[in-house]
């Protein structure tokens, strides 16, 4: 049996200055598409603090930014699951990297993330185990960052043009990287563009780890 699950997806509350589909709506859509899950991986960037009271400061609004995926999660069922991941970017950089893995209670906790370079922010995530990918590397005004800091690069970015896609999957066979992909999910327009295929269950967190660290599924791709 094969499962397709989204990696890349905003929610209207958690990506507030882009994300425009309601977690209610995510979930019927992508159960339509027949996927069995969905990554929900919303901006965690200075762009979405900035329509709160308290910019610059996150842990200020962390609940507001958190309570999408707990929306979701009531839609999850036993063919359905729904994960908690980020898609993060820190001060004074284009970058976006997609952690995997991510306990939002843990999340809860930290201070502001926006403050951490590349190589800081690496650390933290790998102390709790959890994965950084570099998403949509070749977009225009991302820079390619230190391969010493990501585990892996988002080879398929359903936004992003298929000369652009290619270059970030030759990048990562030459830097040997782990490799993911999603349709970076914002509007119903754009759904189940991307994603990945596998043989395996993904249920929670745990499982998901497992799977992209095993590389053990084909790459959604719709060109």
């Amino acid at each position: 049996m094969e499962y397709k699950y989204e990696m890349h997806c905003h929610t209207k509350g958690g990506s507030r200055q882009c994300g425009r589909t309601e977690p209610k709506e995510i979930a019927r859509l992508y159960k339509e598409a027949g996927y069995s899950g969905v990554v929900v991986t919303d901006h965690y960037s200075p762009l979405t603090f900035n329509f709160l009271k308290g910019y610059g400061n996150p842990k200020k609004h962390i609940d507001a930014y958190i309570s999408p995926y707990y929306e979701l999660k009531k839609y999850e069922d036993e063919n359905f699951s729904v994960m908690f991941g980020m898609e993060l970017r820190h001060y004074g950089t284009g970058n976006d990297y997609l952690i995997y893995g991510v306990d939002p209670e843990w999340l809860r906790q930290q201070d502001n993330l926006l403050m951490l370079p590349e190589k800081d922010m690496y650390k933290l995530m790998h102390n709790q185990g959890y994965l950084v990918f570099q998403a949509h590397p070749y977009r225009p005004y991302i820079t390619r960052c230190n391969p010493a800091y990501i585990d892996g690069i988002e080879i398929y970015n359903g936004k992003v043009p298929k000369k652009s896609n290619e270059k970030a999957e030759a990048w990562a066979k030459r830097s040997g990287k782990l490799t993911v992909a999603g349709s970076d999910f914002h509007v119903p327009k754009q759904l189940a563009k991307g994603g990945i295929v596998t043989s395996r269950p993904i249920r929670n967190n745990d499982d998901l780890l497992d799977v992209l660290k095993s590389q053990e599924f084909t790459p959604i791709k719709t060109y």
